[in-house]
């Protein structure tokens, strides 16, 4: 039987805005410490790296370097936060769930490879009533490893039960490119996700502005054997 080639998508900024409800449980973050509550537009700048790096730079914006304790037990509560507000806002891009069912129908099997937590990517998932279409769900907890490390996306698409020769990976930021680079796949970028770096500066085998665009661009880099 021929081994389905794989569509493996990043989450955050790239199947799905999660900007507002990683702000809104930052500023829960903020509001704790006695600090004021970043702007939409400065939350959304600060969603890229992680929750982590996004309270150390929400507390560094405020004149605070915080001890790694500190940063461990914000950590702690601002997990806890945002498991209880997962899909407060957080909606798919648009046009993404017709562009996943677009490449289902032909037999290609979908997998997530995201530096959230595996919990939370579940979570989010099953409340966006899209958990299901997913052969495999890969936080940064799941295999010991995380992007840009390749083995993170190596795992996952073995997981999905798929060849590296027949996969893609679709992403928005750098570390979505630099892993898809290292792992030896092709990489679609999006335009409209978070990354730090001008888009047409990563180096992506394509770049899509829309979902509605996905299938075009991905369909030929498939089979790269």
């Amino acid at each position: 039987m021929a081994v389905p080639p794989c569509l493996v998508l990043d989450l955050d900024g790239t199947l799905v805005d999660t900007a507002g409800d990683l702000t809104a449980t930052l500023n829960d973050i903020l509001a704790a410490e006695g600090l004021a509550p970043v702007a939409a537009a400065e939350g959304r700048a600060m969603v890229g790296h992680g929750a982590r790096a996004m309270i150390s730079n929400a507390l560094l914006a405020a004149g605070i370097t915080a001890e790694p304790e500190r940063l461990d037990n914000l950590m702690a509560l601002f997990i806890d936060i945002y498991a209880g507000r997962i899909a407060e806002t957080s909606r798919p891009f648009p046009g993404a769930v017709a562009a996943l069912d677009r490449f289902a129908a032909d037999g290609v099997r979908l997998a997530i490879c995201t530096n959230k937590f595996e919990r939370h990517s579940r979570l989010l998932l099953t409340a966006l009533g899209i958990a299901d279409r997913f052969a495999v769900i890969a936080g940064q907890d799941t295999y010991g490893v995380r992007k840009p490390d390749p083995r993170h996306l190596e795992e996952t698409i073995r997981a999905a039960g798929c060849d590296r020769r027949r996969a893609v990976m679709v992403g928005d930021s750098e570390v979505d490119v630099e892993t898809a680079r290292a792992a030896g796949i092709p990489v679609v970028a999006v335009s409209f996700g978070y990354s730090h770096v001008p888009v047409a500066d990563l180096a992506a085998d394509r770049i899509i502005g829309h979902f509605d665009e996905l299938y075009d661009a991905a369909t030929p880099l498939l089979d790269h054997r």
